[in-house]
């Protein structure tokens, strides 16, 4: 989700919900501690210099259980930091504290914001001396009729 994006959802909401991966939420007294811009550059596996912009939210919980942030709030916050921090429309990635910090994608169902796990991945998997892996083949539902020691069978 891009910033432009969160900010159309949250103009149509009474108030903000953020739900983690395993389904319960973050508690509604949360805070949103940062709205930044975090540039990562970098040299993939394969040589290749790469550079990468996110806009980055941080999720905090605190003892101030009587403390709601509000949809206009967060929008006001997201609008002032595109100014100050010369933030274009970045994908948004989340930070939130759980048994360590976790990086979080963002999504929307209607209702809450989703927290959606992340994974790494080798970017230059066609330079990098990765060997492709090996389609695998159930024997169930090799053909009887032909026999499984014929090449072009597809078991081998």
């Amino acid at each position: 989700m891009t910033l432009s994006e969160i900010k159309n959802h949250l103009i149509k909401l009474d108030k903000i919900g953020f739900q983690l991966p395993d389904g319960s939420l973050v508690a509604n007294h949360f805070h949103v501690t940062e709205v930044g811009k975090v540039t990562k550059n970098f040299i993939d596996c394969g040589g290749v210099l790469r550079n990468e912009e996110v806009a980055n939210f941080q999720l905090w919980n605190a003892n101030d259980y009587d403390h709601r942030l509000h949809p206009e709030k967060l929008i006001h916050i997201i609008e002032l930091s595109e100014k100050v921090l010369n933030i274009k429309d970045l994908d948004i990635e989340v930070e939130y504290q759980g048994a360590t910090i976790g990086k979080y994608g963002l999504d929307f169902d209607g209702t809450n914001f989703l927290l959606i796990t992340k994974h790494t991945d080798c970017l230059a998997k066609d330079n990098c001396g990765m060997p492709e892996r090996k389609q695998k083949v159930s024997l169930s539902d090799l053909d009887t009729k032909e026999s499984c020691c014929d090449p072009t069978s597809g078991c081998c």
